[in-house]
């Protein structure tokens, strides 16, 4: 009986400690946020389209604004020649690996309601989040061999 009441209250630790873990990812990433740069795992010159939206060169010195408490924000893309303009998403942080400390992140581009006309949502890790730092990683098959796309935001 001891060791049920043991294991079961380790779980329980476990369990509060990665809802912590998550809890202070959302408080991290409150706020504006500039997508500084966008890089490939790969040399070579690339057509990728990101967020079913625009290309690499529209979203780079796009703004992101994160709203934690409901878990919706906001992204701007700034450069003229491109659709310029604010975009909306909700998004959701899930811990994945408690040894790598890495998570996944799910955005869904929304109306500004937060409505979702395909229901469509894009899984991203979040590699790296400091106080002034965020990348994001995406990875992708390409000829058969693994291709990430790394997007490297500095805090506002």
């Amino acid at each position: 009986m001891k060791q049920i009441v043991t294991v079961l209250f380790l779980s329980l630790l476990f369990s509060c400690g990665s809802t912590k873990v998550v809890r202070e990812s959302r408080k991290t990433i409150k706020g504006s946020w500039v997508l500084n740069s966008i890089n490939y795992s790969q040399p070579g010159t690339y057509n990728v389209t990101l967020l079913n939206d625009a290309s690499k060169e529209c979203f780079e010195q796009s703004t992101w604004q994160f709203i934690p408490n409901n878990y919706s924000g906001t992204y701007t893309i700034n450069n003229a020649n491109c659709n310029a303009g604010e975009r909306y998403f909700n998004f959701t942080i899930q811990e994945v690996n408690q040894t790598t400390g890495l998570y996944s992140f799910l955005l869904k581009p929304t109306d500004a309601k937060g409505k979702s006309d395909t229901n469509q949502g894009f899984r991203l890790t979040l590699a790296q989040l400091s106080e002034t730092n965020m990348r994001w990683e995406q990875t992708l098959t390409v000829d058969g061999k693994p291709f990430t796309i790394n997007m490297n935001f500095i805090k506002q």
